[in-house]
């Protein structure tokens, strides 16, 4: 039986600077933190990769994880620019947010890029915008709970 989404991962090119945006940012916690050298078998076989080497971070908010990778070995492939929205495979993932306005201010402030200002479709108002590594991450506050795709967080 599937219950639900546990997290998604990434793969990022720094994993202390991921650490700073993810929980200096957008508040998570760290629940775990490992890694593992060159050589581990049951690990290669596990991701799929040969004579594969990384740093990963566990982060929590709320019911919520990501993962983070940081991977040293087989040497990643840099992300091409801001990869469109419209591109096959993960597009974003969304964090749910009471005060969108003023969130979207803070990171503003702080850095973070977003593709445009708030945009109010009436039960809800969402966001998006990248991480330091150009990952999409959308913003929303659910403005009406009686809208059937809200989630009760």
């Amino acid at each position: 039986m599937i219950r639900g989404i546990h997290h998604p991962a990434l793969s990022v090119p720094n994993l202390e600077r991921a650490i700073e945006f993810y929980c200096g940012q957008l508040g998570f916690e760290i629940v775990m933190q490992a890694g593992w050298p060159v050589g581990v078998r049951m690990l290669d076989d596990a991701v799929g990769l040969r004579d594969s080497a990384c740093k990963v971070v566990m982060l929590r908010k709320g019911n919520s994880c990501i993962e983070i990778f940081e991977y040293s070995s087989p040497t990643p492939r840099t992300q091409l620019g801001e990869r469109p929205v419209s591109d096959h495979g993960i597009t974003h993932f969304c964090l749910d947010v009471v005060d969108l306005d003023a969130e979207y201010a803070r990171l503003s402030a702080a850095g973070m890029r977003f593709h445009s200002k708030p945009v109010d479709s009436g039960d809800n108002k969402w966001v998006y915008g990248r991480d330091p590594f150009g990952n999409v991450i959308e913003l929303q506050e659910i403005v009406n709970p009686a809208n059937p795709a809200a989630l009760q967080l």
